[in-house]
């Protein structure tokens, strides 16, 4: 199959069909370019301003929506398409090839953090990261009303699988958003704190776009089902607003009625190490818990006579995550809980 190499300007998002492409965007530090790997659908009944779009791997050493976005390249066929479905396996190119959170080899910047005021287009903001950011913002947002930015935790954090979005003022619009993430068939669903400048998600929500986030594995590696997730809340959304015809089932969590709401919205829902240590988990993720409850012990081997600190949560509710590897920085969140909360009907 061919794949034409384009500058962001070359992209067709109109004309009906299937097209494949490699987005170019200038290297650096060599005399070359960072290809983005894009393929978008175009069927009869697009609409301006309406479209699905699905990215994977912000972060570069998370892999499961890579993964799941390169099945839907093979699932999604032309003739089911009604409306425009653009699918991104791996928008941070840089990141991906160092296997890294943040395009460590290049400008050492989070493209999750990198969605600011004149990203891409000032000195300082200028590197690859922020033309990313600046790519999407020109290229992408135009042609679409629903994001789907696929996350899992890295090396940062194991979390219960969930979708994820902030608060919306709009209870239309948060319905809406509520009922698409439900449809990915995770065990948790949750709400979280929208005070980290420079989200991907954050601005989608701004500029009024259905926007589900997720956190589908955990430790640079693939979760089975963690795809299975990815690959079916995508398929669900396209179908449910319009970009795909046919029809699908609740499933997994969804399905059996065993699917949970929490939110992780204020500081008490964060347990912050008060030193460097290592960590050692007593609960598991999912987990339902009491505020106070010891889910974990912190270890200072440096220390070695002194008790283990006592790792608690901050609120009644569920497990969300808890920090993936064992060495622990001070100030870093180690354990996340949410309270939990009923669906909206």
């Amino acid at each position: 199959m061919e794949r034409p190499i384009v500058r962001p300007a070359g992209l067709d998002f109109e004309s009906p069909g299937r097209r494949d492409y490699y987005v170019a965007l200038e290297h650096d530090s060599m005399w070359g370019d960072h290809l983005i790997p894009l393929t978008v659908f175009v069927g009869p009944k697009a609409q301006p301003g309406k479209g699905l779009v699905t990215f994977g791997a912000n972060h570069g050493n998370e892999y499961e929506g890579p993964m799941a976005i390169r099945h839907l390249m093979d699932d999604v066929r032309l003739e089911d398409v009604d409306g425009r479905i653009i699918l991104v396996p791996v928008l941070n190119v840089a990141a991906f090839r160092a296997g890294t959170r943040d395009s460590t080899l290049d400008d050492r910047v989070n493209l999750n953090r990198a969605f600011v005021d004149d990203a891409g287009k000032q000195p300082g903001l200028a590197g690859i990261t922020h033309r990313i950011a600046a790519f999407v913002r020109e290229a992408i947002w135009p042609h679409v009303h629903v994001v789907i930015d696929l996350h899992a935790g890295g090396l940062v954090a194991r979390f219960h699988p969930c979708t994820s979005f902030h608060p919306i003022d709009d209870p239309v619009q948060g319905k809406r958003i509520e009922d698409t993430a439900r449809w990915f068939g995770t065990p948790l669903v949750i709400t979280y704190q929208n005070e980290t400048p420079g989200l991907l998600p954050s601005e989608a929500e701004r500029l009024g776009k259905i926007t589900i986030g997720t956190e589908l594995g955990w430790g640079g590696a693939v979760q089975a089902s963690g795809v299975r997730f990815a690959r079916h809340g995508v398929t669900a959304a396209a179908i449910h607003h319009g970009q795909l015809r046919g029809r699908i089932e609740k499933f997994a969590h969804h399905a059996d009625g065993s699917q949970c709401m929490a939110e992780m919205v204020d500081r008490d829902c964060f347990t912050i190490a008060p030193f460097c240590g290592h960590y050692e988990p007593l609960r598991e993720c999912g987990e339902t818990v009491s505020k106070g409850t010891v889910i974990g012990l912190l270890h200072d081997f440096e220390r070695i006579d002194l008790p283990p600190w006592e790792v608690r949560a901050g609120v009644d509710g569920v497990v969300i995550a808890q920090a993936w590897s064992a060495p622990v920085l001070q100030g870093q969140h180690i354990l996340c809980t949410g309270r939990l909360r009923a669906f909206k009907m």
